[in-house]
């Protein structure tokens, strides 16, 4: 069963305008035609080079940014057409884990005030001792203990702070997780910590993760299937096995060639 249905999905940037040369007509297709769709309770891994479009991709379809056309369905709902309202309502099944662990989290929060923030804007009728509990509850998940609530974000290591974030994306118990790059600003040891705990909470949590990544080895060892994308487009998607021993696309296999083996 899908989960998200998306169709003839496009982002399109102007160029901008260059001192040299006045107004440039010129665009960038950073999203090009993408159809997709994602599961329920599967792991698509969304590889690609830098600049290919990847996170762009994961942004339109939690409308962090919005398209230039093409449509998005989410159970059904046109999210492209879906009123303020919905879009809140909608929120707490959609979030998404950041690439950098030291700019995602304000420096001025706590830990319990990170985590806390997302049960007070959407379940402001919840008791303090109540949400304290939750955010308790979500440290021991991702491998934490109350011990940190009080503690600031730049007292922890980029594998805690990583952690963190994604204990705050779970918050709301949602249903689909956009993981953009979640491992690339880790060491390699830690990065395999964190995919292996994201394995566990998909497990326990029953999630679908969409998981953006330039590193095939990790997508691999992650992912149900694979959607290899080059230049805003979507060169091949299939299953893991058959993307990673008979890729069909020249880009894919030049992805494979590339990138050494990483235990994880």
């Amino acid at each position: 069963m899908s989960l998200l249905e998306i169709r003839n999905l496009t982002k399109i940037y102007p160029q901008g305008e260059s001192v040299l040369r006045g107004k440039s007509h010129s665009e960038v297709r950073a999203v090009d035609g993408v159809s997709l769709d994602i599961h329920a309770g599967e792991t698509l891994g969304l590889v690609g080079e830098s600049g290919s479009g990847k996170s762009t991709l994961g942004r339109l379809l939690l409308r962090l940014v919005e398209p230039t056309s093409g449509s998005i369905c989410f159970e059904g709902l046109d999210l492209l057409a879906a009123s303020p309202g919905e879009m809140r309502r909608l929120r707490r099944e959609m979030q998404i884990i950041f690439q950098d662990p030291f700019a995602s989290l304000d420096p001025r929060f706590r830990v319990e005030d990170i985590i806390a923030e997302p049960l007070l804007i959407h379940e402001n009728g919840s008791s303090k001792a109540g949400i304290r509990s939750r955010v308790v509850e979500l440290l021991r998940a991702v491998g934490l203990d109350e011990s940190i609530l009080q503690r600031f974000p730049h007292e922890f290591s980029g594998g805690q702070r990583q952690r963190i974030g994604i204990a705050r994306a779970l918050a709301l118990r949602p249903k689909f997780i956009v993981a953009d790059e979640p491992v690339s600003a880790l060491d390699v040891s830690v990065g395999a910590q964190i995919v292996n705990l994201l394995a566990q909470l998909q497990r326990d949590f029953g999630l679908t993760y969409l998981f953006i990544s330039h590193s095939m080895p990790v997508v691999r060892y992650l992912s149900t299937r694979i959607a290899v994308m080059y230049r805003g487009k979507l060169v091949e998607v299939g299953e893991t096995a058959q993307i990673t021993e008979r890729p069909q696309h020249p880009y894919t296999r030049s992805l494979l060639e590339a990138t050494p083996e990483v235990a994880v």
